[in-house]
């Protein structure tokens, strides 16, 4: 076998001489010379040659899922915490259609992965073979691109060709599907000494016309804000920096959607919470009246803007965003610049400087005082109870007990997660992983799994729902295998939460197939995967349970059991503009059009 491994092939990163190999064996080089450790993967008869490879060396390790949607939702919680591309293997047939959730979540929310799939052998491609499928077909619409490799000769240079569009430009899933014929087919591998693509060139500086354009509009503000989404992240922790530098040179208010959460620190005075359908009030009224929007790495998303014809109607909006489709997609802006996120807001902090720019004290004061009186609203309390756990409370519980550690959470889809999001508070990028423009039940679980793999010393939490967690709960058995301590904190409320409520409020509480009414014993059933179970059920003992999972070393199912019939507010209707929001304390909530129904 050609060398593979700790190759003496060369170290990533240095020319090499092409060396003769089969391609089950350059996928695995192509692995080490791009730096990969971790691979998440499930074997089947279409790629046991590569499964061959792997055994054969030590340096990419693999993690064994036990469902290919677990190694997609692992490989996407690896990438958002590290920034790195993640990487996952299967089988071809059920093993490729089975990854196609996670693929188009992380399509979704632009996670960079390289889905490495097996097919038949491709003479027999097209004849309804044992566990074939039309991969590439099937995935077109949720990758950012794929490729069916028929030719060995083309093989090394796909490998790297992939991870370059995965983690260029706004950062998307690529797959690569691989006949079993070309794994076993031997042609000379080598390393590209320049990795790119013949017309895949993502513009990352800003047009310095619009950079001045847009300093004109910021200097001018009186009221405005910054909305910052999860492209800042993307983009990395220099982005971060920037935004956090440029933000408190102006002064501005700032907001973020879900995906951003972390990019500002929680803790700054100049953060308004998140906002969106279960935003903050003072976020969404700031956005609503704000004479200067500045959009950093965010899409205009419906979650967010709620009726697109009431959205902010006096704002000239600034939007800075490296993908050239995302821009005036929903919105229309006045002043788009197309580029990464860091690269943008350097050239803004440089050009604020040499201007001497200041904001215009007097407005920005009294802006400040407005928003003031937006928060006196609390729009994120609610009324607690001696005997029964509040959900919200349960989340400000979890965080007060793990903020002192270095913690990682995610979460799964529904009410938890909003409450996640309200409730717990981020200080730093890449430390919350959830599942945004997809909504996927059954993500948090795999994805803590490979924030685990990526942080092994980390606590790393997945803050989930029990209907939601059950969905890929088989998981459970791969964080046993690999001794990953992760933490799965439910919120257990009996309910399809986020249902249930859409239900209440559109459908005159007619609960049709939200109540599980066969739940499992939590506790017993992480027992039987041979975890750690543990449950509260009254508020007094909620500190101590939550004490004894952080001092329990393997994972842990939390079955935390919270009220039945607790909502998640504050709330925008589906339909409604972004400044009608239903609060906590509201004593009726209002209508929902019948062209808001349609929108949930």
């Amino acid at each position: 076998m050609a060398t593979v491994g700790r190759p003496n092939v060369g170290e990533a990163g240095g020319d090499v001489a092409a060396i003769e190999m089969t391609g089950a064996e350059m996928v695995v080089q192509a692995l080490i010379d791009q730096g990969v450790r971790h691979v998440f993967g499930y074997p089947g008869g279409a790629v046991l040659p590569i499964y061959d490879a792997i055994f054969k060396q030590d340096f990419v390790e693999h993690f064994l899922v036990r469902h290919a949607q677990g190694a997609a939702h692992a490989a996407e919680g690896y990438a958002r915490s590290t920034g790195k591309c993640g990487v996952l293997l299967v089988t071809s047939g059920p093993g490729a259609t089975n990854t196609v959730t996670g693929l188009t979540d992380a399509m979704m929310d632009s996670i960079p992965l390289v889905a490495i799939t097996g097919q038949v052998p491709t003479h027999l491609i097209g004849s309804d073979a044992f566990q074939e499928c039309d991969t590439v077909g099937i995935t077109r619409a949720c990758t950012k691109h794929n490729y069916l490799v028929r030719r060995i000769e083309d093989l090394p240079r796909i490998l790297h060709e992939a991870f370059y569009i995965a983690t260029s430009g706004r950062p998307g899933p690529v797959v690569i599907d691989i006949p079993k014929d070309v794994q076993f087919r031997r042609g000379l591998y080598e390393r590209p000494a320049v990795i790119e693509h013949k017309t895949y060139r993502p513009q990352l500086k800003g047009d310095p016309t619009r950079i001045n354009q847009a300093l004109d509009l910021i200097a001018k503000a009186k009221r405005p804000v910054f909305y910052t989404g999860g492209g800042v992240i993307n983009s990395g922790t220099r982005a971060a920096q920037l935004l956090r530098e440029f933000v408190r040179l102006t002064g501005f208010p700032i907001t973020s959607t879900l995906m951003g959460l972390g990019a500002y620190p929680a803790s700054d005075p100049q953060w308004l919470g998140m906002l969106g359908m279960h935003g903050t009030y003072e976020a969404n009224l700031v956005m609503n009246r704000c004479d200067v929007m500045i959009n950093i790495g965010a899409r205009f998303d419906d979650r967010v803007t709620g009726r697109l014809d009431a959205f902010s109607p006096g704002s000239k909006k600034i939007h800075v965003d490296i993908d050239p489709s995302s821009i005036n997609k929903n919105v229309r802006v006045d002043v788009p610049i197309v580029g990464d996120c860091a690269e943008v807001l350097e050239a803004l902090i440089e050009g604020w400087k040499a201007r001497q720019a200041r904001a215009d004290a007097t407005a920005l004061g009294e802006w400040w005082e407005q928003i003031s009186v937006w928060r006196a609203r609390k729009s994120l309390s609610y009324r607690r109870s001696p005997t029964v756990i509040k959900p919200q409370y349960a989340v400000e519980r979890l965080y007060q007990l793990t903020r002192a550690q270095r913690t990682y959470i995610t979460t799964e889809v529904g009410q938890h997660q909003m409450w996640a999001a309200q409730h717990y508070h981020f200080e730093e990028p890449n430390r919350w992983m959830t599942s945004g423009g997809l909504g996927t039940m059954g993500y948090g679980i795999p994805a803590a799994i490979g924030v685990q793999v990526a942080h092994p010393d980390a606590l790393v939490i997945d803050i989930a729902g029990e209907a939601s967690a059950q969905m890929n709960i088989q998981e459970m058995s791969t964080a046993v295998q690999y001794r990953l301590p992760i933490k799965i904190f439910i919120l257990n409320n009996e309910w399809m939460g986020m249902v249930r409520q859409w239900q209440e409020l559109l459908h005159g509480a007619r609960y049709s197939h939200s109540y599980s009414a066969a739940l499992p014993d939590f506790v017993k059933l992480a027992e039987a995967y041979g975890a750690v179970g543990i449950r509260a059920i009254t508020p007094d003992e909620l500190d101590g349970k939550i004490l004894e999972m952080l001092a329990t070393p393997g994972p842990v199912i939390f079955d935390c059991v919270v009220d039945k019939t607790e909502n998640c507010y504050p709330m925008i209707p589906s339909g409604a503009a972004h400044d009608e929001m239903i609060l906590p304390d509201a004593d009726e909530a209002p209508a929902v059009t019948e062209a808001g129904k349609m929108l949930v």
